[in-house]
C-alpha cells in the first residue's frame, strides 16, 4: 500500500524494496489478509480507485497467496497471547508465517520486531 500511498518517503522506500526483491529472484508470498487490508484501508479513506492498482501490483509480484483458515487463526491467537502489543492483523500475518515455516517478512512495521523468531526486512 505504501507503493501507492501519499507519503513520498515511504513510497520511495517501498518501490526500492519491491524492485530489489523482484530483482533478487526470491519468491514473494503473502496472505489473504493483505488483500482485505487493501480493501479496508482504501474504503475507509474513500480511495476505491486505488484498489485495482494495488491488486494488480500484488498479482504481478506475489507468487502465492496463503489462505486464512481456522488453523491460521489458532496460530494468530497464540501469537496475540504471547505478544499482546501486536495488532490482530499482525498476529494473523505472523500466524501464517509460522504455519508455513516462513521467518522473514518485508515490512516497514516496526511492531513486528517484538517477535523474536521473525526477521523484518525493510530494505535491501
Amino acid at each position: 500500500m505504501y507503493v501507492l500511498g501519499n507519503d513520498a518517503e515511504l513510497k520511495t522506500k517501498a518501490w526500492a524494496l519491491l524492485r530489489n526483491v523482484a530483482a533478487s529472484n526470491r519468491s514473494i508470498v503473502t496472505d489473504a489478509e493483505v488483500y482485505q487490508e487493501i480493501l479496508h484501508r482504501y474504503a475507509a479513506i474513500k480511495r476505491l480507485e486505488a484498489v485495482q492498482p494495488a491488486f494488480d501490483l500484488m498479482t504481478k509480484y506475489v507468487a502465492r497467496v496463503f489462505p486464512i483458515d481456522l488453523a491460521i487463526i489458532e496460530q494468530a491467537k497464540e501469537v496475540l497471547f504471547s505478544f499482546p502489543a501486536l495488532s490482530a492483523r499482525d498476529a494473523v500475518h505472523i500466524g501464517v508465517m509460522r504455519f508455513h515455516g516462513i521467518s522473514e517478512v518485508y515490512s516497514f512495521d516496526r511492531g513486528l520486531d517484538a517477535v523474536p523468531d521473525i526477521k523484518r526486512i525493510s530494505s535491501i
